[in-house]
């Protein structure tokens, strides 16, 4: 019988320090929307922390697509990656770093998480125009 992956977190931060002694996970800059003065933009560099667990033991695929809904254009995939599960017991933190994200225009971007072609996650990430002061 097969389980279905929980996703327990998923945090955007600047930056994640795993401490070598003890495998703690801390998570810098934490954040959940983006405002530019101008677009497009291009976003130098984010850190997408996502911890699940109940994941069958074996490799399985991450797929992360960010689009905006009812848009021309398809979603885009910005993280495409397998990665390895000892079993449904364990949790499993990916840090997924990203780079030069670019975003054509404001909007409420949807944000779709896959494991194994399965979607375990739909939320949004709003970008937003900076007011000028």
């Amino acid at each position: 019988m097969s389980t279905k992956p929980q996703v327990l977190a998923w945090i955007t931060c600047d930056s994640v320090y795993v401490d070598p002694a003890t495998g703690k996970h801390t998570l810098l800059g934490i954040f959940s929307n983006l405002r530019a003065k101008e677009f497009p933009v291009v976003h130098p560099r984010m850190i997408w922390f996502l911890s699940f667990s109940d994941l069958t033991k074996g490799m399985h695929n991450l797929k992360i697509s960010i689009g905006i809904p009812m848009s021309d254009d398809a979603p885009r995939t910005i993280i495409k990656r397998e990665f390895d599960s000892p079993g449904p017991q364990h949790r499993i933190n990916l840090i997924n770093d990203i780079h030069r994200l670019k975003f054509e225009e404001a909007g409420n971007y949807s944000i779709l998480i896959e494991i194994d072609n399965q979607v375990v996650l739909a939320s949004t990430f709003p970008i937003s125009q900076a007011n000028e002061l």
